[in-house]
């Protein structure tokens, strides 16, 4: 990544099914595990968390961060059986390896930490 870069949003709005294919798909090609964030406008501690997801992104440049507004791309959230707002999803070659539902804002740090640590350690 260049460094006029760095200081850019690292969290990819997802706003249909065909997006979420390509991003999701093109991180399994790369091995790039991927963290999802689904929101929803009307849910308050889903838009709190939006701030902290942007922070921790920020902190993990080999991971894809990927937002989904549940009411805006009902079929991604449909496919992935989000039910509660905010549900962080953590994807290794498109599976599911860990689900956090709630905004707890501590926990999905260390998940994300966890999951960053696990995946590196492959590389050393």
């Amino acid at each position: 990544m260049e460094a006029s870069e760095q200081n850019k949003p690292r969290v990819v709005v997802i706003d249909s099914l065909q997006s979420w294919d390509f991003y999701v798909t093109q991180a399994t090609t790369q091995n790039c595990p991927v963290v999802v964030h689904f929101t929803a406008s009307w849910c308050i501690p889903s838009v709190a968390m939006g701030p902290v997801f942007e922070e921790v992104a920020s902190s993990y440049p080999e991971l894809l961060f990927l937002t989904v507004d549940v009411d805006e791309v009902k079929e991604v959230a449909t496919k992935m059986d989000v039910k509660a707002m905010p549900t962080f999803l953590l994807l290794k070659n498109g599976d599911v390896v860990d689900k956090l539902v709630g905004a707890n804002p501590e926990e999905i740090k260390k998940r994300i930490d966890g999951f960053a640590q696990s995946n590196g350690a492959s590389l050393a």
